[in-house]
């Protein structure tokens, strides 16, 4: 049997068939969950893919809302361009496909956000096209099984693996596009992983290259390790009437849309920071450093905590406002930032003071 129907037959057995996005058709759904699982894993997208549908169920209601309400939902999956693409694309299908998702990968892969495999995986899963995907858990499978040393990520490797999927598509005549595309994405993701493959219940171990040489751990090559840069800033932890004040980051930019909290120079001072945005403060005290690392590079920040005097206006940009403890749940802010403001909120509420 070649590698394509050996696939579909393991995945009908023993693949996924009960996540919140499977045993549908509707292309809005399956484009919702291609976009949150890109560099996020199934445990995390779930609780987040539900409450998305509930608030925007179809690419009429996501395209009505405003980018701001959009972002509340998304807040804590990361990758923020991501959702900014998602509203964006919802708004091109809404105006130049009369609301109706695009037919074909080839048409879906002219929209915002998305690309070649993803594309794919959505006319596969919605329309059964004959599309093959190449996502970082097939091209596991194919440097694998198929022996291909070299970066994946380099353009001369990734042209031999997209050769080598439609030559696996091209060869099973009568696939089951569905099943074929989530058996390669389930055989990534719970056998054939990066750590410890469990090639002994792999359903095409006896073709693989990789088990066959014990390459496993060699492939798919390792991208050469660089150093990750490190940055540092400071962040005002403005409290006027016990409620925070936070400003809207640029687009695009880490964070883009989400609402954080004013930054200055780590060697500045947070009382003549808070002046620079037109506040008088009353005290100041550190709060405890953190770190988050971004895709590209480390980011450390000293927050301090500034009580103010009565907040008039906020001067400068980007826009500012005010948010109380309990409106902060419901705020599209970066998950670091989030984490800090509702531990702040807590322990305010628990003492029964400002800080």
């Amino acid at each position: 049997m070649d590698f394509a129907p050996r696939i579909v037959a393991w995945q009908r057995q023993h693949g996924r068939h009960d996540l919140p996005w499977q045993n549908t058709r509707d292309p809005y759904r399956i484009w919702l969950s291609e976009i949150m699982l890109q560099q996020t894993q199934v445990a995390t997208v779930i609780p987040y893919y539900e409450r998305f549908l509930q608030r925007f169920p179809d690419v009429a209601a996501l395209a009505a809302a405003a980018q701001e309400d959009v972002m509340p939902y998304w807040a804590g999956l990361g990758y923020y361009a991501r959702a900014r693409n998602l509203h964006r694309c919802a708004q091109e299908i809404a105006r130049d496909w009369n609301g109706r998702f695009p037919p074909s990968a080839e048409a879906i892969a002219t929209l915002p956000g998305i690309g070649r495999s993803t594309a794919a995986a959505i006319a596969a899963f919605a329309y059964g096209e004959r599309s093959p995907i190449l996502d970082g858990n097939v091209k596991r499978v194919f440097t694998r099984h198929f022996g291909i040393a070299g970066d994946p990520a380099k353009r001369e490797i990734e042209q031999r693996l997209w050769a080598l999927a439609d030559a696996q598509v091209e060869a099973a005549p009568g696939l089951d596009m569905a099943a074929y595309t989530q058996g390669l994405m389930d055989l990534g993701a719970t056998l054939c992983t990066r750590g410890k493959p469990a090639c002994d219940r792999c359903p095409v171990a006896d073709t693989c290259v990789a088990r066959r040489e014990g390459r496993q751990a060699e492939l798919p090559t390792p991208k050469a390790r660089k150093a990750i840069p490190e940055r540092e800033t400071a962040m005002l932890v403005l409290q006027w009437r016990g409620a925070y004040l936070l400003q809207q980051r640029p687009e695009p930019g880490i964070w883009g849309g989400l609402w954080s909290l004013p930054e200055f120079d780590v060697a500045g001072d947070p009382g003549a920071a808070s002046r620079a945005l037109g506040l008088e403060p009353e005290r100041h005290s550190a709060l405890a450093a953190f770190s988050h690392t971004f895709t590209h590079y480390r980011l450390h920040v000293r927050p301090w905590w500034v009580e103010v005097r009565a907040a008039s206006q906020v001067v400068g940009h980007p826009p500012s406002r005010w948010v109380a403890p309990d409106d902060l749940a419901a705020t599209a802010l970066p998950a670091p930032v989030k984490k800090l403001l509702l531990g702040l909120a807590q322990a305010n509420a628990a003492h029964g003071t400002l800080f």
